[in-house]
């Protein structure tokens, strides 16, 4: 069971509408959930159908006609973003942890770093016009700056509780939310910060003003608080959830929506009087905003987006694609995939990711781990609880072969239509020469887990799991043979490309490589200690690893050193295939699916 540690606790407890991505086809690119499937923090509407979202991994989305259709922008970093601001189609500011801040002055075509001139973790930002912004953060940290962020002025806010949002009605007047019930208001700009009286202890998250005495405040288990005089008084306002609110905006004084945990959606439109509660299925909604008086998007968790068009009176979704973990990936050529997943997810491609389709497994119950094709119909996946899955027409129908076992199984390396293995807990390896009709226990020599295999040929193959164990069959796996790699650490992933040269990698960043069919293994140096899921070996000198927070690394030179590849995302990935040097697929949690044409470059 130490795979569902590796694979399955690590996960996330983590439809259809019409989205477009626009990608430029270099480096790894989304491919599932379109537009991207980063956990969106905010958005905000500048101008007469412009939505900009910010999310995870520096991802940015931009939509230009009220959210119907998404872009993907770069942002020119790689940490989250959690908040925004646009002071029309053009100017912007987006900010996240680790005093990061980002500007555009062209719509986001250009992203451009700032120095805060701080470390804090930076939660919300307001400019009221192209120069003049503030930003608030973790331990009460509030910036300021008069020229557009060339230079930013830290301000005394009077308080240690973390801020996570802030909202200016002008230049002088603002208001900044945060941990324990805070609220400051200032009149001058930010050269004072008084704190305000909210009748809360809770975290406040989300604000909105619509004029400079008018606005409202929410934050956890169901806080909505509202003001009409300024925030010199705060009222409770009563709503039917039980949930923490994240968000909240008003496209007037009586109209406005509220958003948060487990889907939830709060309608007012008598000023918070009432709030009638909405629902869509998502983990979590974590921003909110009217792009005119009846359109309104909301954007959150695994880079979901919904859109109403009637004022929040119904929902579609605009985000699509499956989002159960994906857990393994085979390709036969540049064009025909298959990816493995959670619930016994299975997907299909025909045409190098461009789509993918779901097909029917048969199974709910099992979670597959690991896929093996041989050509562009026939094909075997293995799961949870011993399951094998045989297909025969690329995935149109699938047959449960017996294995024999209750055993989890995690990996599976089949070398032509006949001949595979299958490896799993407890030293489980699995051998069939008639297409899985019947399947053999093999003496593997071991009770630990095996998490992955990789056949050569009918004889040669490589196990690899728990404690460092590799096992080595030249003999089609009548006997397997430990070798020794000198480490204790588990190993998830094999590939080989020959009889002698392969890698295998596993948890804090291990690498090892072999030129000798195993005899000897050396340790690379991977540079990262996040947990390392699969490889995919392609010539002497090429492979690619992928791994936790979407850590992708590649090796041009034999492993003498491995780079890390910009992934776009912090999602962790559990497989790999590449077809040739250039041409490859990752997958991973939350339905994760990148690609690279350009080798990840």
């Amino acid at each position: 069971m130490m795979k569902v540690l590796l694979r399955v606790l690590v996960l996330f407890l983590s439809i259809t509408g019409v989205a477009t991505s626009s990608f430029a086809q270099s480096g790894w690119f989304w491919q599932n959930p379109l537009p991207q499937g980063n956990s969106l923090f905010a958005a905000t509407a500048p101008a007469q159908g412009v939505v900009v979202a910010v999310a995870d991994a520096g991802a940015i989305v931009r939509s230009e006609d009220g959210g119907a259709s998404w872009t993907v922008q770069s942002s020119g970093t790689a940490q989250s973003l959690r908040g925004v601001s646009f002071i029309d189609a053009n100017i912007g500011t987006a900010v996240g942890p680790y005093a990061t801040i980002v500007r555009t002055t062209d719509g986001g075509a250009t992203w451009t770093q700032q120095l805060s001139g701080t470390a804090d973790w930076l939660n919300g930002v307001s400019f009221v016009d192209a120069d003049t912004g503030t930003v608030v953060g973790d331990f009460g940290a509030i910036l300021r700056t008069k020229d557009g962020g060339d230079t930013w002025t830290p301000q005394l806010s009077g308080t240690t509780n973390s801020l996570y949002g802030v909202s200016f009605v002008d230049g002088n007047v603002g208001v900044a939310v945060g941990g324990s019930g805070t609220i400051l208001r200032t009149t001058d700009g930010g050269d004072t910060w008084e704190l305000q009286s909210s009748g809360s202890a809770q975290t406040l998250q989300g604000i909105s003003f619509v004029d400079a005495n008018t606005g409202t405040v929410v934050g956890s288990r169901r806080t909505i608080l509202h003001t009409s005089d300024g925030g010199i008084t705060w009222t409770l306002q009563s709503s039917d959830t039980f949930w923490d609110l994240q968000a909240v905006s008003f496209v007037d004084s009586e109209t406005g929506i509220t958003v948060g945990e487990s889907g939830n959606i709060l309608v007012t439109t008598d000023g918070g009087a009432t709030w009638a509660r909405q629902s869509m299925p998502s983990n979590w909604f974590r921003g909110v905003c009217f792009t005119d008086v009846n359109t309104v998007v909301a954007v959150g968790s695994g880079g979901d987006i919904i859109r109403s068009s009637d004022r929040g009176a119904t929902w579609t979704f605009q985000s699509d694609g499956p989002r159960n973990s994906l857990l393994a990936v085979s390709f036969v050529d540049a064009k025909t995939g298959t990816a493995v997943g959670d619930s016994g997810t299975i997907l299909r491609t025909t045409d190098g990711g461009t789509t993918w389709t779901r097909q029917p497994s048969g199974t709910t119950l099992s979670s597959l781990y690991g896929v093996s094709f041989v050509d562009a119909n026939i094909g075997t996946a293995v799961g949870g609880n011993g399951t094998i899955l045989n297909t025969l027409d690329g995935g149109e129908t699938w047959t449960r072969q017996p294995s024999g076992t209750t055993n989890f199984l995690y990996g599976v390396s089949f070398v032509d239509a006949n001949t595979g293995t299958a490896v799993g807990d407890s030293g489980t390896i699995l051998h069939t020469v008639d297409g899985g009709e019947t399947w053999t226990r093999q003496q593997s020599g071991t009770t630990y887990g095996l998490y992955g295999v990789a056949f050569i040929d009918a004889n040669i193959g490589v196990a690899v799991g728990a404690i460092g164990a590799v096992l080595r069959t030249t003999d089609g796996g009548d006997t397997w043979t430990f070798q020794s790699l000198g480490t204790t650490v588990a190993l998830t992933a094999v590939s080989f490309f020959d009889a002698n040269l392969g890698t295998a990698v596993g948890l804090v960043g291990a690498i090892f490589r072999t030129d000798d069919g195993g005899d000897t293994w050396a340790r690379q140096s991977s540079e990262t200690t996040f947990h390392l899921h699969a490889v995919a070996l392609i010539d002497y000198n090429t492979s690619t690893a992928v791994g936790d927070s979407g850590t992708i690394l590649r090796t041009t030179d034999a492993g003498v050193t491995w780079m890390h590849q910009a992934s776009g995302t912090i999602e962790h990935l559990y497989g790999t295939a590449f077809v040739d040097a250039n041409t490859g697929t990752a997958v991973g949690r939350n339905g994760a699916i990148l690609h690279t044409n350009t080798g990840g470059l």
